[in-house]
């Protein structure tokens, strides 16, 4: 009997926790794979790293890069340094890679230099935007990657328009929406908006992180002050990034983000359940992140989007969200719609039913027999 393969499960940042785990799930009751889990250290501080692995339940990592923080060529660099050097000592399989963080490129691309094949979880979305950082990730991990795991029907779409092989794509749905799904009950019990005051569906939930809303000190200044303006109708929680915190200091309006405030209510970064029990019981969601656009979907809560474009078309087609960019009259314009109960309801999306783990972990597992057997044939053949 052959032994298993083993793969690397790569995570670094936040969005890649929610996305491993239910895979780490689907594989660990198989026999025919084994994973190592990499964390690069992207993201490193308590808040956003070790109370993930605690409440997901994923096991404590068996290889930290520990890169820490950086521009986006340090990090990269730096991820790209140290993972080929795990590579080399300890050489898996298969490199997993998930999402569109800098972890993601730098550790398909160690491992495609090395000759080690590169399947990518969440391929095939596209924002069309190229000034996004994320965008860039995304284009070129998928040209090197070869298995393509989509979680919507435009990632299909998508990567057929760029060329690639149907016998790498894969349709296997949404991975983040089975952690959602798996720890809704736990969240809704757990009732974070009564511990800040706030009764269910009687506030909102703010989180904003993306370069073009926060590094700008103009762009960022007249946001804080619009949202502050709706929290005098509707309270709102402001679940503030590190990022955006400090481009708020650097604006000078440090002080509109402190806390203690009534109405205007400004908290760190939330633990996976907590941030889950914050929107679920939410009346609306205001955010640039592509994660929360698909949860707001799936949990039926209007999502007020800062982005003027989203790589997560599904979200607007048949989703809860809607696209405002930065402009505070949209915004303005978008909150009195809802307000006024102008919102449309969200539909059911295919695959994104609680099982997609289970899907890509089977895909795999498919991908590496052929692999091999395609070897062995090779190997015979000579």
């Amino acid at each position: 009997m052959s032994s298993p393969a083993v793969i690397d499960l790569v995570a670094g940042a936040r969005p890649n926790f929610m996305k491993l785990a239910p895979v780490v799930r689907a594989l660990s009751g198989r026999s025919d794979l084994r994973y190592r889990i990499v964390h690069t250290g992207q993201h490193y501080d308590e808040a956003m790293n070790d109370v993930f692995f605690a409440q997901l339940g994923i096991p404590a990592p068996d290889v930290h890069l520990e890169v820490g923080s950086g521009s986006h060529a340090v990090q990269t660099a730096r991820i790209l340094e140290r993972y080929e050097a795990h590579l080399i000592e300890r050489r898996p399989d298969a490199t997993v890679v998930f999402g569109d963080v800098n972890s993601t490129v730098a550790c398909a691309l160690a491992a495609v230099k090395l000759g080690i094949p590169v399947a990518h979880v969440e391929a095939g979305l596209r924002s069309f935007d190229r000034s996004m950082p994320e965008e860039i990730n995304r284009l070129l991990t998928d040209a090197i990657a070869s298995l393509l795991l989509v979680t919507e029907p435009s990632g299909l779409e998508n990567l057929r328009r760029e060329g690639v092989s149907e016998d790498k794509i894969k349709l296997v749905g949404n991975v983040m929406i089975d952690t959602l799904r798996a720890y809704l009950p736990e969240a809704r019990a757990k009732q974070t908006a009564r511990t800040l005051g706030l009764s269910p569906k009687q506030y909102g939930v703010v989180t904003l992180h993306r370069p073009s809303n926060v590094d700008d000190p103009a762009t960022l200044t007249e946001l804080v002050k619009t949202l502050r303006s709706f929290s005098e109708e509707l309270p709102l929680v402001f679940a503030v990034h590190p990022r955006t915190r400090a481009s708020a200091e650097r604006a000078g309006i440090g002080p509109l983000l402190a806390p203690g405030q009534d109405r205007f209510i400004c908290v760190g970064p939330q633990p996976y359940i907590e941030n889950l029990s914050l929107v679920a019981d939410a009346a609306v969601v205001f955010t640039d992140s592509g994660g929360l656009q698909e949860e707001t979907t799936v949990l039926g809560v209007p999502c007020i989007t800062m982005r003027d474009n989203t790589e997560r078309p599904i979200t607007i087609e048949r989703g809860s969200s809607r696209l405002v960019g930065n402009d505070p009259g949209r915004l303005r314009a978008a909150f009195r719609d809802l307000r006024a109960g102008r919102w449309k309801t969200s539909q059911e999306i295919p695959l994104w039913d609680g099982r997609a783990g289970e899907r890509v972990a089977d895909a795999l597992a498919a991908w590496l027999a052929t692999r091999s057997n395609q070897t062995s044939t090779v190997l015979v053949g000579r």
